[in-house]
């Protein structure tokens, strides 16, 4: 007993075997670092024997170890059963037609036991199993393209996805849903941007911060956020489609060059920079906060330019960086670079000699802005001047993650620099803006009494 007391010694099968708890009971759990009631859940395959996983009624699983265990007490017991329930998708006559592309994102899903991972539900009747809310929207039908993380996306998935909106629109969908992992989503937001032009119905990117096990998931409401704009919206661009607030009052809808993730876990995480969003979305009603967007159309032309260059990529600068890094980027055969400098746009002077280089050999920079609003203005100091002298092109307003988009879809159709700068200087997608709207560029800061004040009248 006194071993016990100090925490078991031993592994995880062999601490539920000397208790006698089964896996899916309810236990108690007594540790030296504080007690958990909840269920017993089976251990990933691919997961240390030195942990046991519990699921706590707030819906979270905890990892216990195994050596800071006392004691564990089976009171209830329950198998569970977490497979989606499938139910044929009713089609109507009267609702618009939606495609579902799968990339590889958790839209709605069920946790696999087995080996710990989340399994995405795909198909129309997974879908409407796991949100039944989805038939009294639209007649939804699906498919999978990928089945791949959003950091492992990228040309090859954009170009894809292109095409296969191309063939969509073409045989007449009224619109397409992209369902897609939430880290990368505005990288693939804004090659879309550029790949599929001019199109007649609503493209829209959707996932979840938080998987559908969790109580907190965001996933089958963005799902119906996200298809009521694909069915209902007359607003016929690329757009991602997430919470608004950390609530489920509504989601937003950002547009594909002007949105970026911008918080690791919270579920309001997308925010439209150097603009407002184009809409708010619930389950009741699309309310647009700007005019100025492409509109739904019957027709089925779309402009389908699936291009991208590899060798392309984004430096961010940092103090005291030296030239190597570009020197072995022009060693590499990268044929374009772009930079987010400081401020206005600006670099240290020890990386000139890389730049002359650069514009010797015929590679193109780009200079955008790290601070994310505002433009990159470099006719204002001698360094922006300096740097515009020997050849780095600025872009104004664009984020530096369009930027690299764009230019590796500019030197995907052409090599000719002066072709490249016109792509790149000519706006496509709103991804350069005239100006930035008084109400583009907010960052509170909590503590200070005004925001407090305000906070108090607002969820968050």
């Amino acid at each position: 007993m006194a071993d016990v007391l100090k925490g078991y010694k031993g592994s995880a099968r062999g601490v539920l075997s000397d208790f006698g708890v089964r896996v899916w009971g309810e236990v108690e759990v007594h540790t030296s670092r504080g007690d958990f009631k909840g269920i017993l859940l089976p251990r990933s395959e691919n997961d240390d024997d030195q942990h046991i996983v519990v699921k706590l009624a707030s819906g979270y699983n905890v990892g216990v170890a195994v050596d800071s265990i006392q004691s564990i007490k089976e009171v209830g017991y329950k198998e569970a059963h977490y497979k989606i329930p499938e139910k044929e998708f009713p089609v109507s006559p009267d609702k618009r037609n939606v495609k579902l592309l799968g990339t590889g994102g958790t839209i709605a899903s069920r946790l696999d036991y087995r080996t710990g991972a989340v399994i995405p539900a795909f198909s129309p009747g997974e879908l409407y199993g796991a949100v039944p809310e989805l038939a009294d929207i639209c007649n939804l039908s699906t498919e999978k393209l990928f089945a791949v993380f959003s950091e492992n996306m990228g040309p090859e998935q954009y170009k894809g996805l292109a095409v296969a909106i191309g063939k969509e629109i073409e045989k007449g969908i009224d619109g397409i849903v992209i369902g897609h992992g939430t880290d990368t989503m505005h990288h693939t937001a804004s090659a879309l941007a550029f790949m599929v032009q001019n199109s007649p119905v609503p493209i829209v990117m959707v996932g979840s911060q938080r998987s559908s096990d969790r109580p907190s998931s965001d996933a089958a409401l963005n799902l119906m956020h996200a298809t009521k704009t694909a069915a209902e919206s007359d607003i016929a661009e690329v757009m991602v489609c997430m919470f608004g607030p950390t609530s489920d009052e509504y989601g937003l809808l950002h547009r594909g060059t002007r949105v970026r993730k911008m918080h690791s876990s919270y579920r309001s995480t997308f925010r439209t920079v150097g603009d407002v969003p184009l809409a708010m979305v619930s389950r009741q009603y699309i309310r647009p906060l700007v005019s100025d967007y492409n509109r739904r159309r019957s027709d089925r032309n779309v402009s389908i330019l699936p291009y991208f260059e590899d060798r392309v990529t984004l430096l961010y600068y940092y103090p005291n960086m030296q030239p190597d890094i570009i020197h072995a980027l022009i060693d590499a055969k990268y044929k374009g670079i772009i930079i987010a400098g400081t401020g206005l746009g600006h670099i240290n002077k020890a990386v000139y000699p890389a730049i002359e280089r650069a514009q010797r050999e015929g590679v193109a920079v780009y200079m955008t802005v790290q601070t994310l609003w505002g433009y990159a203005h470099m006719f204002v100091y001698d360094t922006g001047r300096d740097l515009m002298a020997k050849g780095i092109i600025p872009l104004s307003n664009m984020l530096p993650e369009v930027a690299y988009i764009k230019l590796g879809w500019a030197f995907g159709q052409t090599d000719d620099l002066e072709k490249v700068k016109e792509i790149m200087l000519t706006p496509i997608a709103s991804e350069v803006t005239d100006r930035e709207p008084y109400n583009g560029y907010l960052v509170f800061q909590g503590g200070v009494p005004e925001v407090e004040a305000f906070l108090r009248t607002i969820h968050k």
